[in-house]
């Protein structure tokens, strides 16, 4: 599967955003790209740095406006397209939701964030209810997808549950970074945390892990923090959690490149990880902590 990553700083241009996503969808599709898979929130600014009620005017249907859109480009494409969009699901109900687009323009399937941070700086509780969809992967044309979204990155239950329910590759779109008063020895072990973190899901679970995150520097409209810059480093990792390819942390860039699914046979048999699951002693996992 030949697929692409889309790595973009953002503004407050919404319309603006959009057709520079799509001028490089388009670039990406006649390079050959079957899958394309777009950053979280990528129409607008990272608006969860603050708890801002305004912000929720942002929000849309799904189907909408977005879905409709990008669902016309992947028809006239024939691509594949990995979504993340702010979803208003009903007056004062809203979520943080990835969509996939089938080649055809239809939509596919839909994935709601199910873990919601709440740190400075990233206010997510405020807008997001949690999602109730589960962690069903979403079958498309090029394969299932196991599509989960940036804070779920740290759960490897999140993506076990994925992998058991068939997904052919897990992927995140995601928008994390810096507060520049972080010492330089701090930045260096969160990015650290969450390249690990991921490529272990890959390992985990014998397969190919897509990571698309934002880059640039976004203000903090309240002033409290001096903002976020997004450290980018978008990456695809193999079955094995080996780097197949990364962006750099400070650039907008279009990754492209072959995957080979039948890695996760030939990966699978050599560590047969699902074979020697204990899952008759796994019965506390469920549990918030085992007092």
């Amino acid at each position: 599967m030949k697929i692409a990553l889309i790595q973009q700083t953002n503004t407050a241009d919404t319309r603006g955003n959009i057709e520079k996503l799509k001028q490089n969808i388009t670039v990406c599709a006649r390079q050959g790209a079957e899958l394309i898979v777009l950053q979280e929130l990528h129409n607008g600014l990272y608006f969860c740095q603050v708890e801002d009620p305004a912000n929720f005017d942002q929000a849309e249907t799904i189907p909408g406006p977005s879905t409709e859109e990008f669902g016309a480009l992947a028809k006239e494409l024939g691509v594949v397209i990995v979504l993340s969009l702010f979803e208003k699901r009903a007056p004062g109900l809203h979520h943080n939701t990835a969509v996939v687009i089938e080649k055809d323009g239809t939509i596919a399937g839909k994935y709601r964030k199910m873990h919601i941070p709440d740190d400075p700086a990233y206010y997510e509780k405020f807008y997001f209810t949690p999602g109730d969809l589960g962690f069903e992967p979403i079958q498309t044309s090029v394969g299932k997808l196991g599509v989960l979204v940036c804070w779920d990155q740290w759960y490897p239950e999140g993506a076990r549950l994925m992998a058991l329910a068939g997904a052919d590759v897990l992927i995140y779109p995601t928008a994390i970074g810096w507060e520049s008063t972080d010492t330089d020895d701090e930045k260096a072990r969160q990015r650290e945390a969450w390249i690990i973190s991921q490529r272990a899901h890959a390992v985990a679970n014998g397969l190919h892990v897509i990571s698309v995150n934002r880059t640039g520097y976004e203000a903090d409209p309240s002033g409290v923090t001096n903002g976020i810059q997004f450290w980018g480093s978008s990456f695809v990792a193999g079955p094995q959690g080996e780097f197949l390819t990364q962006a750099s942390s400070d650039k907008e860039e279009n990754l492209i490149l072959d995957i080979d699914l039948s890695r996760t046979e030939t990966v699978r048999r050599m560590w047969p990880f699902f074979r020697d699951r204990r899952i008759d002693a796994f019965g506390d996992i469920t549990k918030r902590f085992r007092d």
